[in-house]
This record gives C-alpha cells, structure tokens and sequence, in this order.
C-alpha cells in the first residue's frame, strides 16, 4: 500500500493483494515520463487493457470476517524476511466498515528501505466496495499522505497525495466494472463464491495508480503453514497498469476454503523481486487466538 506502499504493487490484489502488504515498489511509483520517454512510446503503437467481460459476482453472506478480526503476516523480500503486517477490522463508522493495514520492515531490510505506515479503507458493509481509502506512510524519513475517493456511481477514482514538503498533486482515474483498494480487496476476495476455473477482472487502486487485475481459481489445494494445515483456494492473476500496460504484476493468494476464509498467504513480484505475505497469528472475537511458533514454513 504506499502506506507500505505495495506488496504486491499489485493483493494488487489478487490484491492486489499489489495483493496486500505494501513494500515499496519504486517502478510502479516512479515520476510520470520523460519527455525523452515519452516521445519513444508515442512512436509505437498504443498498447491498451482489455475490458473485463462482466463484473464479479454475488458476494456470499454471512460476513467470514468481523468487527476485532485481527490478522498478523510476516514479509518476505528477496528470499528474507523484510517486516510485518497487521490487518484489523474495525468497528462501523459513519455508515462504512474500516479496514485498517499497517505495516513495517525490520531492522534488515531497513538498510535497503525503511518503511512504516498504514493504510485504512472505509467499505460499504454490504457490498464491500470502497468509499475511501488513506494512506500515511514514512519511507526512509520522507513522509507520504494519500486520499482517495471512489465514486461508485460515476465510476472514478480521485487521488490527493504530497510526499514530504514538495506540492500537493493529484490524479483522476475511472474505472471499468469494479472499483477497489489494495487494502479492502483482500476482504471482498473473501466473499467471492470461490469454485475452480473462477474468472475474476476488476479494477484496483495502489501506489498512486490503476491497475486492472485479470485472476482465477485455480484449483483446491492443501498447504501447510505456520498456522497448520488447512485447505486452501489457490488464486493466480496479473495485474496490468491502466496508463502503462507494459508494467504487469503476476500473484498468487491462497485463501482457505472454510468459514473463516482467511488468507493464508499471497506471493506477488516487484522491483525488488518476488515477495511473500505469511498469515502468522489469527485473532477473532468469541475464538481462540492462533499463533506460530516461528519455525514452521509454508508449503504448498
């Protein structure tokens, strides 16, 4: 989430996860082109992304998740552990349920890049689509501030940003069938009516852009993780920038195929390479807390 600013600059969702998490993706956030650049790609033919064919289905009800759920996952970055990052689901406020992600490196990847922020999408509680979305980020000393406003009508996208004391920006985007945020669109995913060869396409907002995301189920697998065991969806998808076609994210997520829904772990690439999110501690309210040891590692 550039609050983290993407892991998976794409749980981008399928997040996008760019999935979930938010490491920074310094491709994907760098200055809009160059002259220079941009007279080389006005030379070639434009490239431009595919519509999805319909829009995603009927969520499931019940609600797999509540107001206290509280999930912890460790980060993974060029095969080490890189931080942390908690998703916690608040009470309803103002009409909206808030999800909130925050994220952290540790002191390793700190020497490469030192991230710490959070990120909060204020969802429809029915429908799960965003209203807003904020960021507020510190990345090596320089402060990032995001707000997004969806606009689930007409269908667009505004994006207030400032990086430390540079001027105020702003981008406006449009959307095709669906609109998300890289924070909330783990918890839609939770809802889908998940079944083999699934096809899902939306639109999802993440480091200061629009990417579309193309995904399907895969298939049932088991996999073990820090958790244990479980039965798990396994989902894969591309996500494609909007304005910049030739930048695409390729990630996997595994959701388990129980009440719960819970995602066990999303893989996505970045500048940096590939990165993991682990899910390491479940908190709900009237269960049990689940919580690794720290030695176990997922298997799939």
């Amino acid at each position: 989430m550039s609050s983290l600013r993407t892991l998976l600059a794409a749980v981008l969702s399928l997040s996008t996860a760019s999935a979930w998490a938010q490491i920074p993706d310094t491709e994907a956030d760098t200055p809009e082109s160059s002259k220079a650049e941009a007279e080389t790609e006005t030379a070639e033919a434009p490239l431009t992304v595919a519509q999805c064919d319909s829009a995603l289905p009927s969520l499931r009800t019940p609600l797999a998740f509540m107001p206290g759920e509280v999930l912890e996952f460790d980060l993974d970055a060029m095969g080490a552990q890189a931080g942390t990052m908690t998703m916690r689901v608040h009470k309803q406020k103002d009409g909206h349920l808030p999800i909130q992600v925050e994220a952290q490196t540790n002191s390793f990847f700190s020497k490469v890049r030192r991230v710490r922020g959070s990120a909060t999408a204020y969802l429809h509680p029915r429908t799960l689509r965003p209203k807003r979305y904020i960021e507020d980020t510190m990345e090596n000393e320089q402060r990032r501030k995001v707000e997004v406003a969806f606009g689930q009508k007409e269908r667009t996208v505004k994006v207030d940003y400032q990086f430390g004391q540079r001027p105020k920006g702003q981008f406006n985007y449009t959307f095709d069938k669906d609109g998300l945020d890289v924070a909330g669109a783990i918890y839609l995913l939770r809802q889908l009516p998940l079944k083999e060869d699934l096809q899902v396409c939306f639109d999802v907002y993440g480091v200061r852009r629009m990417w579309r995301m193309q995904g399907t189920v895969v298939k049932k697998e088991t996999v073990t993780t820090p958790l244990g065991q479980f039965n798990a969806w396994h989902m894969q998808g591309v996500a494609v920038r909007l304005d910049r076609p030739k930048q695409r994210r390729e990630v996997h997520v595994w959701i388990s195929d129980d009440a719960r829904r819970l995602p066990l772990a999303a893989v996505g690439t970045i500048d940096l390479g590939a990165v993991r999110a682990t899910l390491t501690s479940v908190s709900r309210p009237g269960e049990k807390p689940q919580k690794s040891e720290g030695q176990e590692t997922m298997k799939w």
